[in-house]
């Protein structure tokens, strides 16, 4: 129950903090962005440097399923937990912990010398990077009000842009310059940055009628959610009739099912499901999952292509996937000025539109394609993404009142997480299997019985030259320079032409995602159920009746938004 001498205070006000001689709420806009800058710079950097990790690492494609995955799992299933526990202890305080995790992680992904210690790195970066996301747009929330909110989620927005657009060619800078490693330790200054920042500047602020985290919905979620993970990735390396395969998703959907009569029956859950009422409230949700699950799965296997196949260098790939982040950061800057006059659904839901037209036009690459095939879906898809980023935050926090933010934002990166976990291993089972299928029949009978299931799993995982090459050199230590080339030739087209194939399907895959989410925002999101003004909606819904306020008290006055939401990037992480 709410604590009844929190009533007559803000459940957002400031709880102490330093003087800082000037405004702080803008100190506490240069930590949030910092930090935030640093977490997609990070993400959008690992894709890069996939194709040297592999190598590197000897690992396959079910190994950097993992080490993805891994970050989005630990996300996912802490960022509803991250959120209840900021409204609890402090946003400020949760935010300085996670950042000194991530800190913490990111020197132990930099420093790893296998793949399974990288993969345990990366959960446990995503730790702090639960606490960072959970946190960051609740703070902004908290500390500013009016058109000066509406500035601090323009400079939030452009500070996304800014880092997905240039991550992909630091990534590739410093993959090709120095080493993979130096991706996890650039993120060390930064982080000192943004700690001293919030240490010093920042205000804290909490919520006084927040309650215990739900730890029984937090343990029945990350469980559902790795069973799930685990049982798709698997399916890619064995088959999908496999026993535990089955077992994997036979136990996600239990799980799944008794987290969510668990949230039902809790009177303090980590989802309050009534937030489901607002219909916009659940169109943001279908567009995080589907912006994750359709475009940024994706992007791990174009790169895989790019590097794998084509043989560019990471920085020549990088530079190469500017089409993408360009067009984005571009196209997220003439959004961020539309939200304000026109609804969010005619933004979200063509910029789906366009996202897919952009997934279409990558389909048809063949064997002899060169990059440039790429330019026009990845220029448009970009498009598509600027258009979705800046006004799907608004469909998270913009809807409930601000006391409930933590909880709308937590719940709305969560979904952009399991949308990244379950899209990359999904498309990745599918993709491996079908390399296998097509490259196994090309190369029977043509090579050594010994050395085709080695073969197959490299092109599984897109080494197509690592393949040829090591194919070229056991047959010319056993019939000479002559056969050595026959077997590099054999292996180059049957696996680029496997590759190819299996990534024309996927992509198909991820176009149909982004369109079918597209025409689900354009019938759920509506602009009347954003909150006006200096008060609520002009109907009430009782998905904003903060948890543990008894019927019949007055409602905490709605946050002081700007009609239609906040205008704010969401974070468009992997």
């Amino acid at each position: 129950m709410a604590d009844p001498t929190a009533t007559t205070a803000s459940p957002t006000a400031p709880t102490g903090s330093a003087s800082t001689g000037s405004d702080p709420k803008w100190w506490t806009l240069v930590a949030v962005c910092t930090g935030v800058f640093m977490l997609l710079l990070d993400i959008t950097i690992v894709n890069v440097a996939l194709p040297d990790i592999q190598t590197e690492l000897d690992a396959t494609l079910s190994d950097l399923q993992w080490v993805i995955d891994a970050y989005a799992l630990s996300l996912a299933a802490l960022l509803l937990t991250a959120g209840s526990l900021a409204d609890l202890f402090g946003r400020r305080r949760v935010f300085v912990i996670g950042t000194v995790l991530f800190t913490l992680g990111s020197i132990a992904c930099g420093s790893a010398q296998d793949i399974l210690f990288l993969t345990i790195s990366r959960a446990f970066q995503g730790i702090g990077g639960a606490a960072m996301f959970a946190t960051a747009l609740a703070l902004l929330a908290s500390a500013f009000s009016g058109k000066d909110r509406g500035t601090a989620f323009g400079v939030f927005g452009a500070t996304t842009g800014v880092a997905v657009a240039i991550g992909p060619v630091l990534g590739g800078v410093l993959t090709s310059g120095l080493s993979w490693r130096w991706i996890f330790f650039v993120n060390i200054p930064i982080c000192f940055v943004a700690i001293a920042v919030s240490l010093v500047k920042v205000r804290e602020s909490k919520d006084p009628r927040a309650g215990r985290p739900d730890w029984f919905g937090f343990v029945s979620f990350s469980v559902a959610l790795g069973a799930l993970v685990y049982g798709l990735i698997e399916a890619g390396q064995e088959s999908w009739g496999e026993q535990k395969v089955v077992a994997s998703l036979v136990a996600a959907a239990v799980l799944m099912v008794v987290f969510l009569v668990s949230q039902v029956l809790q009177k303090q859950p980590m989802f309050d499901l009534t937030l489901l009422r607002k219909p916009t409230f659940t169109g943001g949700l279908i567009a995080a999952f589907g912006v994750s699950s359709s475009i940024f799965s994706l992007l791990t296997f174009l790169v895989i292509y790019v590097q794998n196949v084509l043989d560019y260098s990471a920085v020549q790939t990088g530079v190469r996937f500017l089409f993408l982040s360009g067009a984005s950061f571009f196209a997220a800057a003439i959004a961020g000025r539309l939200t304000e006059r026109v609804p969010v659904k005619w933004l979200i839901a063509p910029g789906f539109l366009i996202l897919g037209v952009g997934l279409v036009l990558l389909l048809g690459i063949e064997t002899d394609s060169s990059w440039t095939h790429l330019i026009p879906g990845l220029t448009v898809a970009g498009v598509g993404i600027g258009m979705i980023n800046p006004p799907l935050a608004s469909t998270a926090v913009g809807v409930v009142a601000v006391e409930r933010s933590g909880m709308a934002s937590g719940v709305n990166s969560t979904f952009r997480q399991v949308g990244i976990a379950t899209g990359i291993a999904a498309l990745g089972s599918i993709f491996s299997q079908r390399v296998a299928d097509a490259a196994e029949p090309g190369l029977s009978g043509k090579v050594p019985s010994g050395a085709l299931d080695g073969l197959t799993g490299a092109l599984s995982g897109g080494q197509v030259h690592a393949a040829a090459e090591g194919a070229q050199k056991a047959a010319a230590a056993a019939g000479g320079q002559g056969a050595g080339q026959q077997a590099f030739d054999l292996v180059n087209r049957v696996g680029t032409s496997a590759v190819v194939d299996s990534l024309n399907h996927i992509i198909g895959i991820a176009a149909v995602i982004a369109f079918a989410a597209g025409v689900l925002c354009l019938f759920l999101i509506r602009q009347q159920d954003f909150v006006v003004r200096g008060g609520p909606s002009s109907a009430p819904d009782p998905a904003q009746k903060p948890a543990g306020e008894h019927v019949g008290e007055p409602a905490a006055k709605e946050a002081d938004l700007p009609e239609g939401g906040a205008h704010a990037a969401d974070v468009p992480v992997a």
